[in-house]
């Protein structure tokens, strides 16, 4: 099992403190060889930040690079983004609709629930960004 996650990308911008790179994510379908003619395959472009670069002076906008994070990075990601939520969503469905018994109301607070949790997440940001951030190999 590999134990990082790599994209290949293209320098977008160079700034202090952080090198914009263009990647193409693609779904697991984009190597069938019948990919374009199904509507499953994806593929998006995306920008990352990847910040901390140990010499950003030997690149130039148009360089190639790999980008890559480590599987635990993605897996952080994953449940501050999925795991976390979900957990608060289903939790205060639950207790809502055993207090109230009206389904509606139940709804709206658990969603309302999740408020909180991304201000929280906005607020610390910067310390997350640091924690789930992407290297150049």
């Amino acid at each position: 099992m590999h134990t990082k996650i790599s994209h290949s990308g293209i320098v977008e911008s160079i700034g202090e403190g952080c090198v914009k790179v263009r990647i193409l994510q693609t779904s697991a379908c984009t190597a069938c060889k019948v990919a374009g003619h199904c509507n499953a395959a994806e593929s998006k472009e995306k920008i990352v930040d990847v910040l901390n670069v140990a010499n950003p002076s030997t690149l130039k906008i148009g360089d190639g690079v790999v980008v890559c994070a480590s599987r635990d990075v993605a897996n952080r990601a994953l449940l501050l983004g999925f795991g976390v939520p979900f957990i608060i969503l289903v939790t205060v469905l639950v207790v809502a609709l055993q207090l109230t018994s009206h389904e509606g109301l139940a709804a709206l607070t658990a969603l309302l629930a999740l408020v909180p949790y991304y201000g929280v997440l906005y607020l610390f940001r910067n310390k997350i960004r640091q924690k789930l951030s992407f290297s150049l190999e």
